[in-house]
């Protein structure tokens, strides 16, 4: 388990499991096609062939994409008759928001703090020959 400071998620232990989903997530999401499919999941179920129409990929190519999406919880696959559509998982994707937006606070934190300091170090000095 890694044990974040106190900056990050206060009192928060996140497991190795969560550190692999999020690990999985982020590798899924770094490819263009596999956002674009995620995003266009985000509007409802489709199959693979609609996935497919809008890239320039074979069948083959497209499965490799989902593939990997699928291994990383963003979507599944369930039959329904002859087809087995996509399935955008909201939670997995959920759960890479949260991260990015508890760091982001993190971070604007800290910097609103270096700005309070650079302000601080550029004030006029009050005319005491020793500052």
């Amino acid at each position: 388990m890694v044990k974040y400071g106190h900056d990050v998620y206060p009192g928060h232990v996140v497991t190795a499991a969560v550190e692999q989903r999020l690990d999985a997530t982020f590798a899924a999401l770094a490819d263009p096609t596999r956002r674009a499919i995620v995003a266009r999941l985000a509007a409802g179920d489709a199959t693979v062939n609609e996935l497919a129409e809008p890239f320039a990929l074979s069948l083959p190519g497209i499965s490799k994409h989902l593939k990997v999406l699928e291994r990383s919880g963003l979507i599944s696959r369930r039959r329904q008759a002859q087809f087995r559509p996509c399935h955008l998982e909201r939670p997995a994707l959920d759960a890479a928001v949260d991260w990015i937006e508890a760091n982001r606070r993190l971070w604007s934190e800290r910097f609103d703090k270096l700005d309070d300091h650079l302000r601080t170090l550029q004030a006029p000095s009050n005319g005491d020959p020793d500052d």
